[in-house]
């Protein structure tokens, strides 16, 4: 059964507030998208409508976060992270703030809003950042467990969110810790390496791969990155792919490339968005023009192991 991030990030940040009074969410007027409207519905106090002015409410939820408050600042991420980049790195991140950032609605998987609203390369900006936690859930059950674990840890956060409405609650646990990725699957052939919405598309893939020995490694933090996880399954295989709903350029992808070279030089293929502007589309007919559908990944996987055994 499939449950909406979207809808739980809403519901589980509505009863946050409720638990602790510190907690507001700040609104960029577009609540009944991102699912906000549940805070100003059941929590109304904590409920901070900003309107389209994305730079002016991660200023003021720098302010909020000054006198002890700790504001959650929601958007679509691509308006998010470079509406308001200036006030991002020196109100919040130089300052090292509470604040927590939301981008809603990233990737590819806009319901049908086009170039302009696709987020493909918060990844890459958000990750330079210093003092800058990134998160990419892959299911509806880690992003509350996610929430969690920003909640009780201060500092400045980045919430990559999904608009995809099929991932079903597939994680084996809701166990979440910063900085730890998650082994799905053990196998010597292939490691594929998964953040986000993608996890749960290659783990469909994989399953239509079962004469091959493919292991399966999930990234739900994305800075800090758990080297030491990725080292300990790459040793294992002779090819590592990357698979990710962002530019191949500056994300997952490019992540796993720096540590491969410096630590444990790996025939690496990464798999993601081309360098390229998309049109509007369902989703999928997008994540089949950008090679990231299940039966695309399949194929990617089939082709690259072809070329080792």
């Amino acid at each position: 059964m499939s449950i909406s991030v979207r809808d739980q990030f809403g519901k589980h940040l509505a009863q946050l507030a409720q638990d602790d009074s510190k907690v507001l969410a700040l609104d960029g007027d577009l609540g009944n998208s991102t699912r906000l409207d549940s805070i100003e519905k059941e929590t109304v106090d904590s409920f901070l409508q900003m309107g389209i002015a994305e730079q002016n409410m991660v200023g003021v939820a720098a302010g909020l976060a000054s006198i002890g408050f700790q504001p959650w600042v929601c958007s679509f991420a691509t308006f998010l992270t470079k509406r308001a980049l200036d006030q991002i790195v020196i109100s919040v991140a130089q300052t090292n703030f509470d604040v927590k950032l939301v981008g809603s609605y990233s990737g590819l998987l806009t319901s049908n809003t086009g170039k302009t609203h696709h987020s493909l390369d918060d990844i890459a900006i958000m990750t330079t950042i210093p003092n800058m936690t990134v998160i990419a859930p892959g299911d509806a059950g880690e992003t509350v467990a996610a929430m969690n674990a920003m909640h009780k840890n201060t500092g400045p956060m980045y919430l990559r969110l999904t608009r995809d409405e099929t991932i079903p609650l597939f994680l084996p646990d809701s166990e979440f810790e910063i900085g730890k990725g998650k082994t799905l699957r053990e196998g010597t052939d292939v490691l594929m390496v998964t953040t986000g919405s993608m996890t749960n598309r290659v783990a469909e893939a994989i399953k239509q791969m079962e004469d091959m020995s493919i292991a399966h490694q999930h990234f739900p933090t994305l800075k800090p990155f758990d080297k030491e996880l990725l080292l300990e399954g790459a040793r294992k295989v002779p090819l590592v792919v990357t698979v990710e709903e962002h530019y191949i350029r500056g994300g997952l992808g490019s992540i796993v490339s720096e540590i491969l070279s410096e630590e444990l030089p790996k025939r690496l293929y990464r798999i993601g968005v081309p360098d390229s502007f998309f049109g509007c589309g369902t989703d999928e007919e997008l994540l089949e023009a950008s090679g990231l559908s299940v039966e695309k990944i399949r194929k990617s996987i089939v082709a690259l192991s072809s070329k080792l055994f």
